[in-house]
């Protein structure tokens, strides 16, 4: 509470130190740029907020990671929209930060500019065959079945083999998982792309291996979204129990971590539970632990496509809880495929004239305040510079963790105000949207308001209301640009 009646002081006091407009760009219009610049409206009554995004629809992994069968947690894009449509902010999609706008033009238009972009790139295992056919990031089939424009050309494989391999055990790798196996009569009902339904419905695969290089006692998903997909109709679950003996320092792990206590417990379930469903579309799921991948495999009768992966057993070491570390054993085993998706985690991407710390894969930052030593060793600012989301503390946490994330930088940002940290640039009057909006149209770039994006989901709407969905995503830039320009 303390802490809440300083923060309401702080932002009280700065609205009465200037009537000139603070002018304030959000880059990235996912969760941590709306969550950002609704904290902005609220502490600073005199701020005027543009957001921007490369892409010509809002929202971000709203729209584009959110799995299709979780309609609810969608709803927060009715919550966003009343951001957009407040009088002192602007969405502009179409808008690609290093391309239509470097980040030193836009700091020179604005007083502030926060950076909230996320992780639009993968990270890699840097092994033999990563790159043959049909080795996938979970992140582009995501992309591909939500109807990302940048992934509609993916085309994955889902007819020369009954198998697929996921490597990772988090909350992504269970939502692909999911997707896979769930008859597609229950999909048919959701938002998922027209032709990821169309390609699962001819699906050949019935058996997934979810792939962990620790135990399950240290498996990243969440109780909720294992429960779902262990609730799969006519699913057989494969656990081997060796698996699910704990060490000491398990024990302890599950002790500190009520999640992990909880997703161990419901694993353990699974694993004692014999289905033995029988029939043409009877589907399995496979946890399998303690294997990290050495290389892929490729076929024989396909050149440049994937046959499978090489694996390479591990142990845990070290003796302190959720600090061990899995190591190879030097025993091998394959397990072959047709396809796989490596769901090892997201990565951001730096633009010009932004420090970036590469090994972490975000903004070296001090509380969302940008740092000028690409390691964060240094305390000198980035005036006017900040970050959240992704970008700002690396791709973890929920939906609603960048709400949190977000009051955090927006603290900073009143902070830095009051105490004269951005007193150089303060008194000027910067250009901030006007400025914006000549730059880019000087340069012949169509921009994508908000009242355009309206006419593209009233669209989506209608198309889905033939189809018995809520939405058919205009899924390519050439549909989402018509539907805009009609």
């Amino acid at each position: 509470m303390a802490i809440f009646q300083a923060r309401t002081r702080l932002f009280r006091s700065f609205s009465t130190l200037s009537s000139k407009p603070l002018r304030v760009c959000v880059v990235g219009s996912g969760p941590a740029g709306f969550y950002t610049a609704e904290k902005m409206l609220k502490a600073h009554q005199n701020s005027e907020i543009d957001i921007i995004d490369r892409l010509p629809v809002p929202f971000g992994l709203v729209r584009s990671g959110v799995a299709p069968d979780h309609p609810e947690t969608k709803i927060v894009i009715n919550q966003f929209s009343r951001v957009a449509k407040h009088e002192r902010c602007s969405f502009f999609g179409n808008v690609t930060l290093g391309s239509s706008i470097s980040l030193a033009e836009l700091r020179e238009l604005y007083h502030v500019v926060v950076l909230a972009y996320g992780a639009e790139s993968d990270r890699s295992l840097g092994i033999p065959g990563e790159n043959l056919k049909g080795v996938h990031s979970a992140r582009e089939f995501v992309w591909w079945y939500n109807g990302h424009p940048d992934c509609q050309n993916l085309d994955p494989d889902l007819k020369n083999s009954n198998t697929a391999v996921i490597l990772g055990q988090g909350n992504v790798a269970l939502d692909v998982a999911r997707i896979l196996l769930r008859p597609t009569t229950e999909l048919a009902t959701t938002d998922i792309a027209s032709r990821a339904l169309a390609a699962l419905e001819e699906s050949s695969i019935r058996k997934v291996y979810l792939v962990g290089r620790r135990g399950p006692a240290q498996a990243a998903c969440t109780a909720k979204e294992l429960r779902e997909v262990l609730g799969i109709h006519n699913l057989d679950i494969h656990i081997l129990e060796a698996d699910l003996l704990l060490t000491p320092a398990d024990e302890e792990e599950l002790k500190s971590s009520r999640i992990q206590k909880r997703v161990y417990e419901l694993l353990s379930k699974a694993a004692n539970t014999r289905h033995a469903h029988t029939g043409l579309d009877q589907r399995e799921l496979h946890f399998v632990f303690f294997r990290k991948p050495d290389c892929f495999l490729e076929s024989e009768c396909r050149t440049g496509h994937v046959s499978g992966v090489h694996f390479e057993k591990t142990i845990l070491k070290g003796i302190s809880p959720g600090k061990q570390i899995a190591t190879g054993t030097g025993q091998f085993e394959d397990i072959k495929c047709g396809m796989v998706l490596k769901s090892i985690g997201y990565k951001s991407v730096p633009v010009d004239g932004l420090p970036f710390d590469h090994q972490k894969g975000v903004v070296p930052n001090n509380k969302g305040r940008v740092l000028r030593d690409a390691k964060g060793g240094s305390t000198l600012l980035e005036e006017g510079l900040y970050v959240c989301g992704w970008l700002k503390r690396g791709p973890t946490g929920i939906i609603a963790t960048n709400l949190y994330c977000a009051e955090e930088t927006v603290f900073s940002i009143s902070e830095d105000l009051e105490k004269g940290v951005l007193a150089s640039s303060l008194p000027l009057q910067k250009p901030g949207r006007e400025g914006l909006l000549k730059l880019l149209y000087d340069r012949n770039i169509r921009i994508v308001s908000f009242g355009d994006w309206e006419k593209i989901d009233s669209e989506e709407r209608r198309l889905g209301s033939l189809r018995n969905k809520p939405r058919e995503k205009l899924s390519t830039w050439e549909e989402l640009q018509k539907a805009f320009m009609e």
